[in-house]
Formats: C-alpha cells, sequence, structure tokens
C-alpha cells in the first residue's frame, strides 16, 4: 500500500515541478498496438516509491476510450518478497507521435511519460520525462542484451539526461504471475 501512496504522490511533484521547454526529445512515433503489453524495468534512477523493489515490470493495454491501461508491480525485498502493485491510466497527449504520455495513478494528478528510446523491434524502451529527471530502460524480457543496454543508455546521454545515478533493477530469482 505504501508502494501505491508514494507512487501518486511522485506523479503529483513531477506533473507540478516539469519545465515548460523539452530538454529531451522523444521518438517520432509509437505503435501503441506494439507497444502495449508487458515491460520489465531493467534499471531505472532510483524514485522513493521503488525503493525496497525487485522484479519490477508493467503491463500495458489499450482500452476502448483510447487510453492504456496501466499496471506497475515489484515484489518488495527480494524476488520471492509480497507483491505490490498500482493501477493506473495512461493518456496520450502527442497524437502524432504516441510518444509523449501522461499517466495517473491517483486523483487529479499527471506524470509525464515520454518515450525517448524505442528498439525499431520493440525490444526496449526507453522513458523519461520532458526535463529528463527520470529515466527507466524498459525491455521485454527480464534480461536485455548487453548490446541493447548499451543503445538504450547512449540514447539517455544524447537526451542529456544524467545517467550517473542509474541503478539495474534485479530481476534475478523472480517468479511473474
Amino acid at each position: 500500500m505504501k508502494f501505491l501512496i508514494l507512487l501518486s504522490i511522485l506523479v503529483s511533484f513531477e506533473s507540478s515541478f516539469a519545465q515548460n521547454s523539452a530538454l529531451v526529445k522523444t521518438v517520432p512515433f509509437v505503435d501503441l498496438g506494439k507497444y502495449v503489453g508487458s515491460w520489465y524495468e531493467i534499471a531505472s534512477i532510483p524514485q522513493f516509491f521503488s525503493e525496497g523493489c525487485f522484479c519490477t515490470r508493467a503491463k500495458y493495454g489499450k482500452k476502448a476510450d483510447g487510453t492504456i491501461s496501466v499496471l506497475n508491480t515489484c515484489n518488495k525485498s527480494g524476488a520471492k518478497g509480497e507483491l505490490s502493485s498500482v493501477n493506473g491510466t495512461a493518456r496520450v497527449d502527442d497524437k502524432k507521435s504516441n510518444s509523449k504520455l501522461s499517466v495517473n495513478f491517483f486523483g487529479p494528478f499527471w506524470g509525464e511519460y515520454w518515450i525517448v528510446g524505442l528498439d525499431k523491434d520493440y525490444r526496449y524502451s526507453v522513458v523519461s520525462n520532458s526535463d529528463g529527471s527520470s529515466l527507466w530502460i524498459l525491455s521485454r524480457t527480464p534480461t536485455l542484451a548487453a548490446d541493447l543496454y548499451q543503445q538504450a543508455l547512449a540514447i539517455a546521454k544524447r537526451n542529456k539526461i544524467d545517467t550517473s545515478e542509474l541503478q539495474k533493477t534485479s530481476q534475478k530469482g523472480c517468479q511473474y504471475p
């Protein structure tokens, strides 16, 4: 439950403090039909709501109203720890590219979800916000080949996202529902 509350607070802070001018560049186009599905967190800049998380993953699905369902889960304190989850909704803010979205987990607060890197085969995704203060490297599989990880890192660096705080997410020993 703490995970859910903290995630909601983070989304409100990100939404409130995001700069008006984008420092990062999103990908030119995202096929949302290909993007929905399961993603595993390979690395991220730690956020207070993800403290103690292992086996972090997200599942996105298209809804009839054009929004996207979001289910974020992790195991707390270890791969076999208690499952923590939060449901949310994402909306597309830039319908031309589909690469700028906002995510809501609670109340009127929306956080930026900008797709700044995407493998041509949708094997990995690099997600940030307009000012580059957040970073997630996601993969369709629990592990990401070293060359693809380096490609994702290069995308973040091209966008002037500070990767010095980036931490790999443990997906070892995970049992996914």
